[in-house]
Parts: structure tokens; C-alpha cells; sequence
């Protein structure tokens, strides 16, 4: 079954989501405004509080930037939402249970749905469901640090050994090369996932600390000198999450949800390593085999403690596009940090990668921004304009497809070219 609806929505912002190196509510919310993120401030524990007041504070000093920093919304195509619930019905076609796609545009809400979210019940996914995002984490991690960096407790271009003294074997990686990819550290999750099933079965229930799998990393040569090159690892940002309870004295589950979703009200958006459960009504996720016709492995339950800081939180198409939204108007950094973010190196012909933050040119000549997320059983999609005005989230409930992949990634050209 495919739906489409249409709704108007007094939104925030938008959000996006990232790519982990795995082979290969749908309710509307209220807008935060500084006064009630300063009344929550008022009523929360000491450290808590402190992150809060500094949200406020964000948002106050953000509420002129809701005028466009790129192109104006009108040259933008009209979103296709037939084209979108082609794209869906390809994606369950060749393999995924179920797809949605959730549009925001400027308050005009766009929903589309394919398939089931739930091959036993046969219940229809729903984008009001919450997902596993992927790599998608990554832009929430690096918005932590970026206010770090705004708070004067960082320095992006200072050696990441100043902050945690002997942790790598170089000390002319930086916390940029970090944050783009550019460190050389060598992604530890190739070898784990070699074997897709064998692999993740072998760490479904386990739980890593943050130096364990950075030492799996070490044991393997750089794949290039510090700065040389983009080289995707989840190694960086599994540091970057060390960096952040270092830098916080919290745990990453406490800086993202008092410096991200309490500011923006994401009421789907959860860090609940090492727990294994998805909070609340959910979407599974399946896991192709490698072997052809051999049958999809539930893959819900796990600990993503293998990625963490780099892949384990788990949001809604709604939080995602709020998220998004709010990051590239300004809402949760200064603008010369969101500059940083937006300093894109080149990947390939289409693509290009700043700070926990990837760039997407798309055909018909609009670039967006966002990140692309896989994590077992789970691909996800979530992308803006440069104002955030109009966002997308699409998701497919599986994972180890490769044609699943890129024909969701025609979602993009629906949403922002039309088509």
C-alpha cells in the first residue's frame, strides 16, 4: 500500500542523515522559542541546565536567521510525490519490506509509504515510526563539538592527543580530520562486516568501549597521512564520541539530548546504547544474507555498540527533518562554525563531505546537505536546502542491498528536482 498526504506544519527546521561504512511521529511540532527553552533551563540539574541556557541562548541569537542563506524556496521544483512513491515502490521491489519519505517545505508537509514495517504482523510502515538512523549520528556528534568549539573548550585545528593525551599514534591528527574524514585512521568496521550475517551476529549483543575499538583500528596500518585525503572511518567519530565525554564530563547520550533534543523538542530521538530496543512504536529492520535467496535476518535488536558516537542513535523522519532543518538555518551553531561544517571536500562527482556533513549535487542543478545513514537492517536519507527550508527524510528497512541504496537516493530528485 502506498500513501501520500499532504499537511501543514508549523515545523522548526528540517534534518538529515549519515552513511555508516556497512558493506557498502509523524505529528507536527511546536516551534521552540527562546523563552521556553530558557523556562526548561530554569528547572534542570545543574550540568544539565548549563547546556540548556546555552541552547536558549542559540536560539534566541538565531531567531534572524530564518531569512534564506541560499537560493530563494521559490526557484526550487515543486516536490514530486508521485515520482517519490515510484521511488519507494522500486526500493520494495527489489527487496526491502517497507520505505517511507516524510517532506518538509516550509511548513507544507509531504508523507509517502511502501510495504510493512513489521513482516510478521504485516503492519504498514508508517513515517510517524522511529528508525535506527546510521551514520546519520555523525551530524548530531559534530554539532556537539562544533558548540564545544563555540564555547571556547576546543580548538578544531589543535592535535586530538591534547585532549586525550596517547590515544593516537599521531599527533598531527587534528580534530577537523576527524570530523572530515581526513585522519587516516583505519575503519575498524571493514573487518567486522566482512561477512554480513556471521559478522553482525557476532557483535548484535556486545558492548564495545569507545578504546576497544579504537585499538581495533590501530592494529591495522593509516590509510593516508593526516589531512592527505578523505578516507570514510567510523574510527573518527567513535573518537569524536571520546572527545565529547571528555570535553563534557557526560555521557554522549547526555550532551545530545540537552544540547539537540531538548532545544528542538525531538520527541522520537533516542541514545539508548547499550540497550537493544527501539523506545515506542518502530519500524524493523532486516538484514540481506550475502548468500542470493537465502531469507532476511531480523535485525532490530542490537546493541550498535560496535559504532556508537558514529551510528547508534535512533530518531523519526519527523526529528530528522526538524534536526536538519534547524542546523542549516543556524539554530544550533554560531556562523562561522556552521561555515566550518559547510567547507566541503570532494568525494566524487555528485558528492562532497565537510564536517560530519555531506553535500549532494543533484541533477537538475540544486546541492543539498545533509548525511546518508546505514546501519544493520536500516538505509536512511536525509537531506536539506541550503536555507532549510525544504528537508527530506526517506528510509528503507534494509540493509547489505546495494540497489536498494541507490534507487532510494532517487528520493533526493523527487523531494528537491521534481522528477
Amino acid at each position: 500500500m502506498v500513501s501520500a498526504t499532504v499537511g501543514r506544519a508549523g515545523v522548526l527546521g528540517a534534518v538529515a542523515l549519515s552513511l555508516l561504512a556497512v558493506p557498502a511521529r509523524a505529528a507536527t511540532g511546536t516551534p521552540e522559542t527562546p523563552a521556553t527553552a530558557a523556562r526548561q533551563a530554569a528547572t534542570a540539574p545543574t550540568t544539565a541546565r548549563q547546556a540548556a541556557v546555552t541552547a536558549a541562548a542559540r536560539l534566541a541569537a538565531a531567531t534572524p536567521a530564518a531569512a534564506p542563506r541560499g537560493p530563494a524556496a521559490a526557484a526550487l521544483p515543486a516536490p514530486n510525490t508521485a515520482g517519490l512513491a515510484a521511488v519507494l515502490r522500486s526500493v520494495v521491489a527489489q527487496g526491502a519490506p517497507g520505505a517511507l519519505a516524510r517532506i518538509d517545505d516550509h511548513g507544507r508537509t509531504h508523507r509517502v509509504t511502501r510495504g510493512v514495517a513489521d513482516r510478521v504482523t504485516g503492519r504498514a510502515i508508517s513515517t510517524g515510526d522511529r528508525f535506527r538512523i546510521g551514520s546519520v549520528t555523525k551530524t548530531f556528534t559534530t554539532v556537539v563539538l562544533l558548540q564545544l568549539v563555540d564555547e571556547h573548550r576546543l580548538a578544531l585545528d589543535a592535535p586530538v592527543n591534547r585532549y586525550l593525551p596517547g590515544l593516537l599514534p599521531d599527533d598531527r591528527i587534528t580534530v577537523r580530520h576527524l570530523l572530515s574524514h581526513r585522519s587516516g585512521l583505519y575503519d575498524y568496521s571493514d573487518d567486522m562486516f566482512a561477512a554480513s550475517v556471521s559478522g553482525f551476529e557476532a557483535v548484535r549483543k556486545k558492548v564495545f568501549t569507545y578504546r576497544q575499538l579504537v585499538a581495533l583500528s590501530l592494529k591495522k596500518a593509516r590509510t593516508n597521512a593526516p589531512g592527505a585525503a578523505y578516507a570514510y572511518s567510523n574510527t573518527n567519530f567513535v573518537v569524536a564520541g571520546l572527545l565529547v565525554e571528555k570535553l563534557t564530563g557526560q555521557p554522549v547520550r547526555t550532551a545530545y539530548r540537552n544540547r539537540i533534543v531538548k532545544p528542538l523538542k525531538l520527541t522520537d530521538t533516542f541514545y539508548v546504547h547499550p540497550d537493544t530496543a527501539i523506545p515506542g512504536r518502530h519500524t524493523r529492520g532486516y538484514l540481506t544474507p550475502d548468500r542470493a535467496g537465502a531469507p532476511l535476518v531480523d535485525a532490530t535488536a542490537q546493541t550498535v555498540s560496535w559504532a556508537q558516537s558514529a551510528g547508534a542513535v535512533i530518531s523519526s523522519a519527523r526529528d530528522l527533518d526538524v534536526f536538519y532543518g534547524a542546523l542549516l538555518r543556524g539554530r544550533l551553531l554560531s556562523p562561522a562554525r556552521l561555515a566550518d561544517m559547510e567547507r566541503f571536500t570532494k568525494v566524487n562527482s555528485t558528492t562532497a563531505y565537510g564536517l560530519g556533513l555531506r553535500r549532494r549535487d543533484l541533477s537538475c542543478g540544486v546541492s543539498v546537505y545533509g548525511h546518508t545513514g546505514a546501519v544493520q537492517g536500516y538505509y536512511t536519507y536525509a537531506f536539506g536546502t541550503k536555507d532549510g527550508g525544504r528537508t527530506l527524510t526517506a528510509m528503507a528497512n534494509t540493509s547489505n542491498n546495494a540497489k536498494v541504496l541507490n534507487t532510494l537516493a532517487g528520493a533526493l530528485e523527487s523531494a528537491f528536482c521534481g522528477k
